[in-house]
Formats: C-alpha cells, sequence, structure tokens
C-alpha cells in the first residue's frame, strides 16, 4: 500500500517507486528554476542585444544620429564607431564638445526630462548604435544595480572629462590643448592599450575642439611631426600618435 505505481512511455513493465522520489524530483527542478531566474544581469549581453524597446542601426560616416532640437526619447550606446557631439549657437557657430567611441552612451539628457536634444551627434566613421527607449532604460537603471552602476560611472568620468576641458581651455596654450586632444583621442590615461591610430580626423575638427584656427593647428602638426611626437602623410591620413607627445601636454 506504500508503493505507487509508475508505467514508462516506451515500455508495458510496471515498476516499484519509492513515495519520496517524485516529491524530490520535483524539489529538484524547483530549485534549479529557481536558480535559472536568479541568474545575474548580463550588462554587457543586454548592450549587444536587440529586444522590443532597443534596436541596432547601422550608420556610414558623417550621418547625424540626431541634431540639436530633436525630440528627446532615447539613450544611445556606440558598439563600433566614433560619434561627434556638437553645439551650435544662436548665429550658427559651432563648438564640438565631445569625441565618443565603442563603449561610450550619447542621449542621456532624456532622462533629465529635457523634451529636446540639447546637442547634436553626427558619425565620423561607419558606427554601429544600440538604441534604447527611455522608458526601458528608466525601468532598467531601478532594477537592475549592475547597469546602473555601469552608467553612473560613465557619466562620472564624462562630467570628470568635461571639468578637465574647461581647465584645459581657460588655463592652457592651444599648443598644449591640441596635445592634450591628440592623447585623449588616443585614450591615452585610459584602461587598456592606447590606440595610437586615428583615422577620420582634420584639422578642422580639432582646431573646433580646441578654439582655435586651422592654420595655427597646421603649424603645431608640423611642428609635432618634425619633434617626433607624430607620424602622419597627406592630411592627416593614418595619424600616429607616439608616447612621447605626453612631454607637451604634462
Amino acid at each position: 500500500m506504500g508503493n505507487s505505481l509508475s508505467v514508462g512511455l516506451s515500455s508495458a513493465d510496471v515498476r516499484a517507486v519509492h513515495p519520496t522520489s517524485r516529491r524530490q524530483w520535483t524539489r529538484n527542478t524547483r530549485l534549479k528554476t529557481s536558480f535559472q531566474e536568479k541568474q545575474p544581469f548580463n550588462v554587457q549581453a543586454f548592450l549587444d542585444s536587440a529586444g522590443a524597446a532597443r534596436k541596432f542601426v547601422e550608420y556610414g560616416s558623417n550621418v547625424a544620429l540626431f541634431i540639436q532640437g530633436d525630440p528627446s526619447t532615447s539613450v544611445l550606446y556606440i558598439l563600433k564607431g566614433d560619434v561627434k557631439l556638437s553645439v551650435v549657437n544662436e548665429v550658427g557657430k559651432e563648438a564640438i564638445v565631445a569625441i565618443l567611441g565603442p563603449g561610450d552612451f550619447l542621449g542621456e539628457e532624456c532622462l533629465e526630462e529635457h523634451p529636446q536634444r540639447t546637442r547634436a551627434a553626427v558619425t565620423i566613421a561607419p558606427s554601429t548604435i544600440l538604441v534604447i527607449e527611455k522608458l526601458e532604460m528608466v525601468q532598467l537603471l531601478h532594477t537592475e544595480p549592475d547597469l546602473s552602476d555601469r552608467f553612473i560611472k560613465y557619466l562620472l568620468s564624462r562630467n570628470i572629462r568635461v571639468e578637465g576641458d574647461l581647465i584645459d581651455q581657460l588655463l592652457n596654450s592651444s599648443e598644449k590643448r591640441l596635445a592634450r586632444a591628440l592623447l585623449l583621442l588616443a585614450h591615452y590615461g585610459e584602461q587598456g592599450p592606447p590606440q595610437k591610430r586615428l583615422s577620420n580626423i582634420s584639422q578642422e575638427m580639432l582646431a573646433e575642439m580646441i578654439g582655435t584656427t586651422r592654420p595655427r593647428v597646421n603649424s603645431f602638426m608640423n611642428k609635432f611631426r618634425k619633434l617626433g611626437f607624430i607620424e602622419y602623410h597627406g592630411n592627416l591620413r593614418d595619424l600616429q600618435i607616439n608616447k612621447s607627445l605626453l612631454s607637451i601636454a604634462l
């Protein structure tokens, strides 16, 4: 009376099964299901995947992701490529405020209830962008601490960078500002090896970044090249940044 009966699907044999076996199987299944449900949130897997409220978009060079004044409805994450952020004043003068690359966020002003984009974002190289709708980003920041930590660290590093840019603009010469801009573009001082070769950078762009004229940038670049701090051919084609340029920036 204490045994239950079980019939296999592939056999007519009848086997005696201990009454606790079924309960043990059910308990193990529940533990396994619970473990699977509590797997840690993988930030990179999320950023590398598309979903209902996020999508990948491929862009060529010199394509606007958004322009100043566009509706601010999403956060963007750069998977591949480079993006120029700029602002334009009421008389049409443009200033480049940042060059962003893989691993960077942009468009985060939408989380501060800004109805419009405060800057323009234009690709300077073929780029792959993950677009995350505002509501999903807000929900994830509240429910996923790993993503929230990564996003906050990024914003803090961006804030430190902006403060450094302001100090550089106020206190340093245009020659030193150019050296710093080139080193930042090459990711010197960041985690991982620097990107010694730069592409899609023009003297006009560098002039806008440091607040000077193209002829002055050309003069400084020729000086840096003669001193062996940088190497390039033609109009900054395959620009190589050497570590010795730190002697100017520091």
